[in-house]
């Protein structure tokens, strides 16, 4: 997908720091000399075409409840399946395909490990693989942004 000035102005602007304020798409249409209709028909192409698949804080998991980073080994022919599945839980923050046994990665952040561990079970009963988990023992923090390099 080529991107337009305002799609590069908004990824490099707001894949950190959102506003959080009342009415943040407004102001990141202001910042951006924009109007609100403009920025949000932006963002949905931008989700139309599978460049952004979520808007949204990512907590620091002792602060939010509990958090773990979670596995499926999944056959192949069901993979956009199970993985639709797996994004319908709100909880879900990251959802992605990886080349290995484990192929359906995804963190899964709540207010207690108890709810963490319903969900993975239900999971399991509703597709009948079983859910690595993995909670974090050590945290580190990585910055996810990517530069397009064009409008810093």
């Amino acid at each position: 997908m080529d991107l337009d000035l305002l799609s590069q102005q908004l990824i490099e602007r707001y894949q950190h720091g959102m506003p959080l304020c009342a009415e943040p798409y407004r102001e990141m249409a202001q910042v951006l000399g924009r109007g609100e209709a403009e920025l949000m028909a932006c963002l949905q192409r931008l989700e139309l075409a599978g460049a952004l698949s979520r808007i949204g804080p990512v907590f620091e998991h002792t602060r939010a409840g509990a958090s773990t980073l979670a596995a499926l080994a999944v056959p192949v022919e069901r993979l956009e399946q199970v993985a639709r599945r797996v994004s319908q839980y709100p909880e879900v923050n990251h959802n992605y395909a990886r080349e290995h046994h484990y192929n359906l990665w995804f963190v899964l952040t709540g207010p207690h490990r108890q709810h963490l561990q319903q969900i993975l079970d239900e999971l399991e009963r509703d597709t009948g693989l079983i859910p690595l988990d993995l909670p974090m023992l050590a945290a580190y923090r990585i910055d996810l942004g990517f530069s397009l390099g064009a409008h810093p």
